[in-house]
């Protein structure tokens, strides 16, 4: 065996012809001009756009399912109310101590003040949540609350 009479065990790669005849000449297969044409190209996802946008609130989306009472004080019902009354969110209303909102009339707790005035009206409660040192004071005083 003579130098010239070698053969290769693979063959030759052809060369990656450039220009307008190549394979991948001019743009290389990334279209035209702009960021999408250059190395190491990233785009910002759109998304990011518009969730930064967005209010920066605790727990966005995330309302309590539930809504919270408005608070009527002891004292206040001791001045807004007589003996015999029976308390309802719509007496409430009619003292002006509940307002209506959207049309909808909104739970109502009744708490006591921290310095525990006593109560003297005998007025039962109905369909109004209290707390227990209220619910003691009211039936103290001869009401009840259902």
């Amino acid at each position: 065996m003579q130098l010239h009479n070698l053969k290769r065990k693979t063959k030759n790669k052809k060369s990656v012809q450039v220009g307008r005849g190549g394979k991948r000449g001019k743009t290389s297969g990334r279209g035209t001009k702009g960021q999408k044409a250059r190395a190491g190209r990233k785009m910002r996802p759109e998304m990011r756009d518009i969730i930064k946008k967005l209010p920066k609130l605790r727990g966005y989306d995330f309302q309590s399912r539930h809504e919270k009472p408005v608070v009527v004080t002891l004292a206040a019902l001791q001045k807004n109310t007589s003996s015999g009354d029976t308390v309802t969110r719509e007496f409430l209303a009619e003292k002006k101590l509940v307002s209506i909102y959207k049309g909808k009339m909104p739970a109502v707790k009744i708490v006591g003040d921290k310095k525990e005035s006593a109560f003297s009206n005998k007025i039962t409660l109905v369909g109004i949540k209290a707390t227990a040192s209220v619910k003691a004071a009211i039936e103290k005083a001869g009401g009840e609350v259902k």
